[in-house]
């Protein structure tokens, strides 16, 4: 039993005094490459993670849900007869957002009690947020002893995040989480929600690194990125940056301004690259793979400005072991929404531990402790425990 439902489990059990009547988990994710392109109707290609959110969940009386935090040592109760508002708890709204629009959604839902546990390290750029999400909504609906399919608790995921939460995220995070294969990444396309399943090669280890800087999605920088995207579509009359390639962006740029500008640059680059990519890591590639990787940092870093010192100095410690141990099969680059977070890197299993230990030779937090790693293996989505 792993130990966020052990956790879960017990909590609920002291808290209730009585069993859960089920039990429900939803992954972490990681993004191998495909950075803030999905809102921007483009290409992703992530895979889950196995580190979770597990629910347990039961009855309640009345009109009441009520949920218990673990991780935070927290508690909110709610009614859902009648309009739900917000909490002052952040981790609260996930759970009132996934309620209000499933109830939105012309969903029934049953008063139930609710416990939540999670092993997806918070603030690091593994999703937290949609796993949570998922796990919310997919215990609510078992619990409500009804239906959805997976692409729609999705959707209602991110609706809750954009419009309960207040982060104009876009649909990736929520349909990995979802939808996911086991040992499969997923390039997702965005507009039309279609997701191919792309398998991982055996001999390659996903080693996700923890820069110690703490990542957030509900702050300004992510939407004012969105913002500026949404007004570079604009100007190229065009619903959104999917639709143009690197050749429209040249010819059509005079007028833009140069931030909003490099803005499409990236997004327009990453699309192409996320599509190169789901091919290299078909033909187990590495090689091509990790240019791309660190091509895509390169362009986080320097069109979209969206990582920190800290995150470029690991990348860089990362590729250079690959470059140096791995005669290059293989890649680095921050992974998530930005400023702060992890970094991934796709390298042959055997040259793993060198890769570590090069970061433990050269990087050290800002408290000066080592940081936290994570060698993963691609899970599933979202199911019944």
């Amino acid at each position: 039993m792993s130990d966020a439902k052990t956790r879960a489990i017990d909590a609920y059990i002291r808290a209730y005094d009585k069993k859960p009547e089920h039990i429900i988990r939803a992954p972490g994710r990681v993004n191998i490459i495909g950075e803030h392109t999905d809102y921007n109707d483009g290409f992703v290609l992530p895979c889950a993670i196995d580190k979770d959110t597990v629910v347990a969940i039961g009855r309640h009386d009345g009109d009441i849900i009520e949920a218990l935090s673990i991780d935070y040592d927290a508690h909110d109760i709610f009614s859902i007869d009648g309009d739900i508002v917000e909490s002052p708890q952040l981790w609260a709204n996930y759970v009132r957002g996934m309620a209000k629009h499933l109830l939105l959604g012309d969903y029934s839902l049953a008063p139930s009690r609710i416990s939540i546990a999670g092993d997806v390290p918070l603030g690091s750029g593994l999703s937290s947020s949609a796993a949570l999400e998922m796990a919310v909504g997919r215990a609510l609906i078992e619990q409500s002893g009804q239906m959805i399919k997976l692409t729609d608790l999705a959707m209602i995921g991110q609706e809750a995040e954009n419009q309960f939460v207040g982060c104009a995220c876009g649909i990736m995070d929520q349909l990995i989480s979802a939808k996911a294969s086991a040992e499969h990444a997923l390039l997702i396309d965005c507009r039309t929600l279609e997701c191919s399943a792309i398998p991982i090669p055996e001999n390659i280890s996903l080693l996700i690194v923890n820069s110690g800087i703490i990542h957030s999605n509900s702050d300004g920088a992510y939407n004012e990125r969105r913002a500026q995207c949404e007004k570079a579509a604009l100007h190229y009359g065009v619903a959104a940056l999917r639709d143009i390639d690197e050749n429209q962006l040249e010819a059509g740029k005079a007028g833009l301004d140069d931030i909003s500008y490099r803005r499409a640059r990236h997004v327009v680059t990453e699309n192409a690259r996320t599509l190169a990519a789901a091919i290299a890591l078909r033909q187990n590639d590495l090689s091509k793979l990790g240019q791309l990787m660190q091509q895509s940092h390169a362009s986080m870093r320097d069109d979209f400005e969206i990582t920190v010192a800290e995150i470029d100095r690991l990348a860089d410690i990362m590729n250079d072991a690959i470059a140096h141990y791995c005669d290059g099969r293989g890649g680095a680059r921050m992974t998530g929404g930005g400023f702060g977070g992890c970094v991934i890197a796709l390298a042959p299993h055997e040259h793993i531990a060198d890769i570590i230990d090069s970061i433990h030779r050269h990087y050290k937090k800002n408290d000066n402790q080592k940081v936290e790693m994570l060698i993963s293996r691609a899970s599933a989505g979202v199911n019944i425990i």
